[in-house]
């Protein structure tokens, strides 16, 4: 018997192999807020018959049903890569470094046509009896990244469902040992591509990666739900990075509109060899839009200078996830 409180709450997730059918989770994810919720759409009888002064409970019909919400997290050394290549769209098979326990997964931005997932969440009631709601056909809209100086780097993922359903069984919890990403492994380079150079003065990033899709994809003969999401715009990369302002170089960049590159990098403890842990954004081809040093009183002038991704011609935007996850 579970707790009878979100101290006994669960999220599992897998891949499907086909859009909105139910795949039994397989990996659990340590999360620290959902917003998952079936949403319905109804219809009431407007007939007329005499005398009838309400509306009849029989005469009400549900015509459409998906689901949606956010999924909040920090970012660990394991069981991210499911989420990761449901964003990025890139079909990923962890490679082994060399004959060591550290695997890379490089999740290379691509269409993520094909790629949903099945989130399965445990809801307890007091009782600790613990109660299931299984969104099928998941598609990740945008994932939001961010790290702040002495804080964990956590990840906001917003899910679009086809469906939720309840009679699939809920499915065991078990959990890998695993340790979040942080602040005191957090680096920012920019510059040439492939030759970028850290940053001083750092306090805090964010990325945000928006996949734009038509999800209101609903048809006759799928009573009430939707078909596939897919593609309906440009993906919208944007981000924003708050420092001390040590030295004019992104500054500079403000001012020209050059382009720079942007890797951020969270380097953590030895795998083997020279493999670390390592979660690292990868933007080959980024504007500053914003960079304000303004100064507002007594302390250190601390700008916030907003991005946009674009692309290079050559280079897509990636993340590059180093475990010891031998599969996603």
């Amino acid at each position: 018997m579970a707790i009878g409180s979100g101290l006994g709450a669960q999220v599992g997730i897998a891949a499907e192999s086909s859009y909105g059918t139910y795949v039994a989770p397989t990996k659990f994810v340590e999360f620290t807020k959902e917003s998952l919720q079936l949403r319905k759409v109804t219809a009431q009888s407007q007939g007329i018959a005499a005398n009838r002064l309400l509306a009849l409970a029989a005469r009400r019909v549900v015509t459409q049903r998906s689901g949606a919400g956010n999924l909040e997290m920090e970012v660990t050394n394991k069981a991210m890569g499911t989420l990761l290549q449901t964003l990025m769209g890139t079909s990923v098979t962890p490679v082994q470094q060399a004959a060591t326990a550290a695997y890379l997964q490089t999740h290379v931005l691509a269409d993520t046509a094909g790629k949903s997932l099945t989130i399965q969440k445990g809801v307890p009631l007091t009782t600790g009896t613990v109660t299931r709601k299984n969104f099928l056909g998941c598609k990740i809209i945008s994932a939001e990244f961010s790290c702040e100086v002495g804080g964990m780097l956590t990840a906001s993922f917003e899910i679009d469902s086809k469906d939720c359903e309840e009679t699939s069984v809920l499915a065991v919890a078990t959990y890998p040992s695993m340790a979040p990403f942080h602040f005191a492994q957090m680096s920012l380079k920019t510059g040439v591509y492939a030759s970028e150079v850290a940053r001083n003065g750092i306090r805090k990033v964010s990325v945000k990666i928006e996949r734009p899709q038509a999800t209101e994809r609903y048809y006759a003969g799928q009573s009430g739900t939707k078909a596939e999401p897919i593609a309906n715009d440009l993906v919208k990369i944007t981000g924003s990075i708050e420092g001390d302002y040590v030295d004019t170089i992104l500054d500079d960049l403000h001012t020209s509109d050059a382009t720079t590159a942007l890797v951020w990098d969270f380097t953590g403890p030895l795998i083997a060899a020279t493999h670390y842990e390592r979660f690292t954004v990868k933007l080959p081809a980024i504007k500053i839009d914003d960079a304000p040093p303004t100064v507002e009183g007594y302390d250190v002038v601390k700008p916030t200078l907003s991005f946009t991704g674009l692309y290079d011609g050559t280079n897509q935007p990636s993340i590059e996830y180093m475990s010891t996850d031998v599969t996603l």
